[in-house]
């Protein structure tokens, strides 16, 4: 039994080696977050631009082999997990070859951009039988943690309305405007950036969605006419246990960052960092404040990838599935956004059925 118990134990704390896929501002915080993290590290990295072996590994710490060839990084025995923060267009094909290399796959949102290539990966993925984790950061940040937590205690009683929304102006100053313009590389203002809300809305809600009606329009603001799709949506969403949410996707507004959450239920209701529960006796013309730190920015380096990441490599050492952000949660987050986008574009509702059919 001891004997057991050290192999075990030595399993836990060997640090795995993780590959990346491209090299841009999200990898950085990528490598970053799994670095600092202590359960693995960063070994190799897989870009098309040539870069210098030394200087990344100077810049980020320990050995990091450089590749410019995406097979020559998954032949590599030593890698056990690969993490995908390319462009959103190569992500379809990258999952599909790091899933047949037997790879367990950390991926940056959007997964895929169309339907098509979401039963695509979710097939692959579950054909290699290998872990997945998809960048829904939010669910990992004080924001949700505490705002889940306070829905889990039953101090909001039976939720009946819930709205999660997301402002952020994606414009010429931002980093990835300039492929995010087009729809190849965006999709759609849910697919681009309003899938962290919709995601969040999801969690909150806790019920499966039936029902989607979308609409969309974008700014006449020069910067965000070059945009190839439409850049604001709203989305009302109708669940089988009888309520309703909505999310907003704002990514042509000038304003602060912004991740709005107002949940109503039988028994009080919270709206960001506030809340009122009948269930404490509080006076209901107050908010009761939480302490907790709110979705305020848009830069990727403060996002909460590191309490995601680890989640993924003790679930990975512990041999059972990514919780909370895994295949399943992708999949279904994905059908949703898929689904508006969908409704948006017919002008009238969707349901969910037509979307999990195919």
């Amino acid at each position: 039994m001891r004997a057991d118990f050290d192999a075990i134990l030595r399993q836990l704390m060997k640090k795995l080696n993780v590959g990346i896929i491209g090299y841009g501002w999200a990898a950085s915080a990528h490598i970053d977050a799994i670095n600092q993290g202590g359960k693995a590290q960063v070994s190799a990295v897989y870009s098309t631009r040539k870069l210098d072996s030394s200087e990344v590994s100077a810049k980020h710490g320990g050995t990091i082999t450089v590749y410019n060839s995406l097979k020559a990084m998954l032949a590599d025995p030593n890698l056990q997990v690969i993490s995908v923060t390319s462009y959103p267009w190569e992500h379809a094909r990258q999952i599909v070859e790091v899933a047949k290399a037997g790879k367990h796959i950390i991926a940056e949102k959007p997964l895929v951009l169309s339907l098509k290539d979401l039963r695509t990966v979710e097939a692959a993925i579950k054909k290699a039988k290998v872990n997945f984790c998809i960048c829904f950061e939010a669910r990992f940040s004080s924001h949700f943690k505490v705002t889940k937590s306070v829905i889990d205690r039953g101090l909001l009683g039976k939720i009946h309305y819930g709205e999660v929304d997301y402002y952020h102006g994606i414009g010429p100053w931002y980093g990835q405007y300039r492929w995010n313009v087009t729809r190849k590389g965006g999709g759609s203002s849910l697919l681009t950036a309003g899938c962290h809300a919709l995601d969040a809305l999801l969690l909150c809600m806790g019920s499966e969605v039936e029902e989607v009606t979308s609409y969309d329009t974008q700014s006449a603001h020069p910067d965000f006419q070059k945009y190839e799709y439409p850049t604001s949506s709203v989305t009302i969403l109708k669940f089988k246990s009888g309520a309703v949410g909505k999310c907003a996707a704002v990514v042509d507004c000038f304003q602060p960052y912004y991740f709005h959450t107002h949940l109503v239920g039988s028994e009080g209701s919270l709206l960001d960092d506030k809340f009122h529960s009948n269930l404490l006796g509080a006076n209901k013309n107050g908010w009761s404040k939480l302490s907790m730190s709110l979705m305020d920015s848009g830069d990727v380096s403060d996002h909460p990838y590191q309490a995601e990441f680890d989640t993924l490599f003790d679930a990975i050492a512990q041999g059972h599935q990514m919780p909370l952000a895994g295949l399943a949660d992708a999949v279904a987050t994905h059908e949703v956004i898929f689904a508006a986008d969908l409704s948006a574009k017919r002008g009238k509702p969707v349901r969910m059925k037509e979307i999990r059919g195919k």
